[in-house]
């Protein structure tokens, strides 16, 4: 990996559902140790610990998205320059709204979860979503994966051992609102829902989506049918496919080549600020 420059633009890693600013541990001493500036924010309410956030699901449960968007915004926008972007999964999304307010120098998604209007929902992804949608209920609470859960939603390349250790480290309970209201209902409801981007859009950050090949929770026909939608829009998207990932591939091993790959693609493309 090449050396930041001096003027090089800081970093905002932004995690997504079933985990916390803590999953990016490695990804954010990985680049500081390479000299980047690194800003890892979390939710409104979830700075607390993983395990105090297991003890205090209600806090999850009421979490809102255009609060959440709003405070990624300031976090961005505080920032002496504009900002390399990146989220993985719910974070990409975030991602996504971000460069759709004309935030960040560039922008990276990780096995992101579909903005309004992808209306892809492979087999995989809806076993890995039954246990939030199978009852109705869930829309007001927090919900959690088993282990075996996870392990099938999460880190299914990994070892039944492996997958255990993460799962003790990171899961959380997500926001069952959030998945029933932007996984499910969003792209039946008339108007735009609070995830919509405008895709058109050619005044933005260069946007890379990468993709897990063996992702259950967002396999690559669901991150590519995001990405298209992008293909009437004048500012640079790509994607990139590591394929034998899976949603985990931020962290599972190896990740060192999509934390590599992903920051040499933004670099490269970054956009240099105005006066």
């Amino acid at each position: 990996m090449s050396e930041p420059t001096t003027n090089a633009p800081p970093i905002v890693l932004i995690h997504g559902l079933w985990m916390t600013a803590r999953s990016w541990d490695r990804w954010a001493r990985y680049y500081r140790a390479r000299g980047y500036e690194v800003i890892v924010p979390t939710y409104p309410g979830f700075e607390i610990e993983v395990e105090a956030l297991r003890e205090k699901p209600e806090i999850i449960a009421a979490a809102s998205v255009p609060e959440t968007v709003d405070h990624l915004s300031d976090v961005v926008e505080n920032l002496d320059r504009p900002p390399i972007i990146m989220g993985h999964s719910f974070g990409g999304i975030f991602t996504q709204l971000l460069v759709n307010r004309g935030l960040g120098a560039a922008a990276v998604t990780i096995d992101s979860a579909p903005t309004e209007g992808v209306r892809v929902n492979p087999p995989s992804q809806i076993k890995s979503l039954f246990p939030v949608l199978s009852n109705p209920a869930n829309r007001h609470r927090a919900v959690g994966f088993t282990r075996a859960q996870f392990h099938y939603a999460f880190a299914n390349t990994c070892s039944r051992e492996e997958s255990d250790a993460a799962y003790d480290r990171l899961h959380i309970p997500a926001p069952g609102n959030w998945v029933w209201a932007y996984g499910l209902i969003a792209n039946w409801k008339p108007g735009h829902q609070e995830t919509w981007v405008d895709y058109d859009l050619d005044d933005r950050a260069p946007l890379l989506f990468i993709m897990g090949g063996k992702d259950h929770l967002m396999p690559p026909s669901v991150i590519r049918s995001n990405a298209k939608k992008y293909r009437h829009s004048e500012a640079l998207t790509e994607t990139y496919e590591f394929p034998d990932r899976s949603h985990f591939t931020g962290v599972e091993p190896g990740w060192e080549q999509v934390a590599d790959y992903a920051l040499e693609w933004a670099t490269s493309h970054a956009r240099t600020p105005q006066g």
